[in-house]
């Protein structure tokens, strides 16, 4: 639990404090009086008696008890101050602006670790060290400005950059996006993102919270923890839009596998988020357009009507929607078009877009939001672009847009584009409470981002049923490394994971007694592949349709001779299009599934999706429907398609797989061959770390 004195005190003290407002303690104090605060504010200087009108005492010893401490001094006095704050002042909450910390140095660390220890020692709560501060509607306890309009409803944004936080705040404000928290956790020596997130879930208030969240976050200390509560919160009704920086690099892993070389850390980021139904963004631009999206009424349906008085603008935000797969449809020969198009000037277009011309006026404006709120039934929401040549004021178009937004069901979006020409018209806008969306692509790409992100996966899934008992026995018996083929068969198998039936051959008298045995000719020829060698097809290690006993003698002869090899593998060949079902650890983010096309395309494509474990059938399958060569999946050209079914069907046995063992630090399946028939692995690697 975070700490009330923190979240609202009664007493808050600055230490550090300066006249100077260009110094952070002088920064903060300002902020802190001019916020509003109704408590009791108190300055601790050496060198003061007196800071902005404050008390100022020379030493916190001197101080009476106090709620909230906020520090903007040397890292090297902050444990001693903490220590007499927490132990002899009451205070409970704390926010330590001053850098210095385990960003710089192990010196710097241990001066961390002594702050946090005294204060867990009373159960006081710490945002920072090295952060910008923290604000919520009873106070600002932070030193940057723009201080944003403080709205119960506005957006709780959570941030591990302060910086960052000024710019993401400065492009919010002026647009009109509202804040009802700012948390930057800094180098969240106690308190980081997603102990935010679990106190904004466990105090959650349906009529009094938020429903927005922000987070920028260059790190993410637990994964499972930020899941939990983000999916919590999102099923609670709240929306959170997300930037996770820093994810290019995959760090260390060994990618001895194709699933280790397409496992990032990036990778693993998009699939919490997807499983958490975070709306991942990648630039600040995106991000506060996307929560002032949420800002909005929610978007029901893909429909969408682009309202303009310049053709141009809203061509490209067409392109825009319809790229990310929000419809635009026709509404030219709608029975309700010729009515609407009569009320507007000649050259007007009901198609849409629709396109009242530059000339277009407020109630002309009027008539065409009417239509769509009452006779378009086939439209969900509509984008307004309005702006202006600066000839004339936009006045009495603004002041009806906001009120067809307050009384019409259907969402509509205003896009303002002319920032100066109308600059006092838009910004009386924002002053009504409203969002202004100056780029209307911009606006177009976070609605799709919006619409395209899929609600929260269950926490609890029903897995196919698998021999859990013989896996673990399987896993017990086994080495770490990779596994013998015998004993990932076994792990397949008791999985109910289709493979061939192949042999493992060492000599030339077993490999022709199995050719013998399931009748190796024209109608059943057979694969021989070496084992040993870690890229078989780079070795020539792969011998396909031997149809003939003379020839199962020259290639077994041909295969042991490579470098490496100490066994042949021979099965029946198998027909079918290559997919790949894989899964890789990760230290952090558990279980990590990865799945699409397979074989060479693996290689050059890369087309793959992934998710966390626990995954299921369903969940699988629609995101097959997401690869870029799905139509391959569905026969192209005379080839049989996959049985979609039975392929998710392995993705989640191989999910069930990895939960029973979680010791497989990583696995491929590639290829599985693929048909109406069976999905069938016919290669693996599956390798242990305990």
């Amino acid at each position: 639990m975070i700490n009330k004195k923190l979240l609202n005190p009664e007493s808050i003290v600055v230490c550090g404090a300066s006249s100077d407002i260009h110094k952070p303690g002088g920064k903060v104090l300002k902020n802190l009086l001019e916020s509003g605060f109704k408590g009791s504010v108190y300055a601790v200087n050496p060198k003061e008696t007196e800071v902005q009108g404050v008390k100022c005492y020379a030493k916190v010893e001197d101080l009476p008890q106090v709620d909230c401490a906020i520090l903007a001094i040397a890292a090297k006095y902050c444990p001693a101050t903490v220590d007499v704050l927490a132990k002899q002042k009451g205070t409970g909450g704390f926010i330590v602006v001053s850098a210095g910390f385990s960003e710089e140095n192990e010196e710097g660390a241990r001066l961390e670790k002594q702050m946090v220890d005294s204060i867990n020692s009373v159960g006081g709560s710490l945002i920072g060290p090295n952060c910008t501060g923290f604000l919520n509607t009873h106070y600002c306890g932070a030193f940057d400005t723009p201080i944003p309009t403080l709205d119960p409803h506005g957006v709780d944004f959570i941030t591990g950059s302060g910086a960052t936080a000024v710019f993401i705040k400065e492009y919010g404000i002026s647009n009109g996006l509202t804040f009802n928290s700012v948390w930057a956790v800094g180098n969240s020596a106690q308190l980081g993102i997603e102990d935010v997130l679990e106190h904004l879930d466990n105090t959650f208030d349906p009529v009094k919270s938020s429903r927005v969240i922000m987070l920028y976050m260059e790190k993410i200390n637990d994964p499972q923890r930020l899941l939990k509560h983000s999916r919590s919160l999102i099923n609670k009704g709240c929306h959170i839009a997300a930037i996770k920086s820093g994810g290019s690099a995959a760090g260390s892993r060994a990618a001895s596998s194709h699933t280790g070389a397409l496992a990032t850390n990036d990778a693993a980021v998009d699939a919490l988020f997807r499983k958490a139904g975070i709306v991942r963004c990648h630039n600040r631009q995106e991000l506060t357009t996307v929560c002032a999206v949420f800002m909005h009424p929610e978007i029901k349906g893909k429909r969408c009507a682009v309202i303009t008085h310049a053709g141009g603008p809203a061509v490209m935000l067409t392109d825009v929607l319809s790229d990310g797969g929000i419809e635009v449809p026709s509404l030219k020969e709608h029975p309700k078009s010729p009515e609407l198009l009569s009320k507007l000037y000649a050259g007007s277009s009901v198609g849409n877009p629709i396109d009242f011309l530059a000339t277009g006026t407020a109630e002309q404006l009027g008539y065409i939001i009417d239509a769509v709120e009452n006779d378009y039934t086939e439209i969900d929401f509509s984008v307004v672009i309005f702006g202006s040549p600066g000839l004339f004021s936009n006045h009495e178009v603004y002041t009806l847009l906001d009120e067809k937004m307050k009384s019409c069901k259907k969402p509509i979006f205003p896009v303002l584009p002319s920032i100066i020409n109308v600059k006092e018209e838009i910004q009386e806008f924002i002053n009504k409470g409203r969002i202004n969306f100056p780029e209307e692509c911009v606006l177009g790409n976070a609605i799709c981002k919006v619409f395209n992100t899929p609600k929260p996966q269950p926490e609890k899934v029903d897995l196919p049923a698998i021999d859990v008992a013989r896996i673990r026995k399987t896993v017990e018996r086994c080495k770490d490394g990779y596994m013998e083929i015998a004993d990932y068969n076994e792990l397949l198998d008791a999985a109910g994971i289709a493979r061939k039936r192949s042999i493992e051959v060492d000599k030339k008298e077993d490999a022709l007694q199995f050719a013998r045995e399931v009748g190796c000719g024209k109608d059943t020829p057979l694969v021989m592949k070496v084992v040993g060698p870690l890229h078989k097809s780079d070795v020539g290690g792969v011998t396909l349709n031997v149809k003939d006993l003379d020839t199962v003698s020259k290639e077994f002869d041909r295969l042991m001779a490579i470098k490496e090899t100490y066994a042949v593998e021979m099965y029946p060949m198998l027909d079918g299009t290559d997919v790949y079902i894989g899964a890789i650890r990760d230290p952090k983010f558990g279980h990590q599934i990865f799945f699409g096309l397979g074989g060479i395309f693996i290689e050059v494509l890369k087309d793959v999706q992934s998710a966390l474990a626990p995954i299921t059938a369903a969940e699988a399958k629609e995101m097959l429907a997401n690869l870029r060569g799905y139509k391959i999946l569905q026969g192209v050209r005379g080839q049989e398609p996959v049985n979609i079914d039975l392929y998710a069907d392995q993705i989640a046995r191989v999910s069930a797989l990895v939960q029973a063992a979680p010791e497989i630090a990583e696995m491929d399946l590639n290829p599985l061959l693929g048909n109406p028939r069976a999905v069938v692995a016919v290669d693996a690697r599956i390798r242990l770390e305990k």
